[in-house]
């Protein structure tokens, strides 16, 4: 199993759920969170000629992680979900990671790994 994790703009959350559940997700956890990238929280047009942010301050940028727990052989078509969906070309689209998941258990039926997804 693995652990699909993206931090994404919000405005395509909405979309991006609809194609996710389109594409047969069966869950997913969303979480609003703040943070900054390569960019220090910045626009493109706020850089130095050094290409440092034209203030030395930091902004934390609103976005939204999605995760999601999902079969090994699923976890690509999520990606390529996620990217297609949330990817505008600019600065600032986000990231995605995949990550191993050791286990899973259902709380409620103590159903464990694949058949707790």
């Amino acid at each position: 199993m693995k652990l699909v994790t993206a931090i994404v703009q919000p405005g395509c959350l909405d979309e991006l759920i609809d194609a996710l559940v389109a594409a047969g997700v069966r869950g997913l956890t969303v979480t609003d969170v703040h943070g900054f990238g390569r960019q220090y929280g910045q626009y493109a047009g706020q850089r130095t000629a050094a290409g440092l942010p034209a203030q030395r301050s930091v902004a934390l940028l609103s976005k939204v992680r999605l995760e999601l727990a999902v079969h090994d052989d699923e976890a690509e078509t999520i990606v390529q979900e996620i990217a297609k969906c949330a990817g505008s070309g600019t600065i600032g689209d986000g990231k995605i990671w995949v990550s191993p998941l050791d286990t899973v258990l259902r709380v409620r039926t103590g159903e464990r790994d694949d058949a707790a997804t």
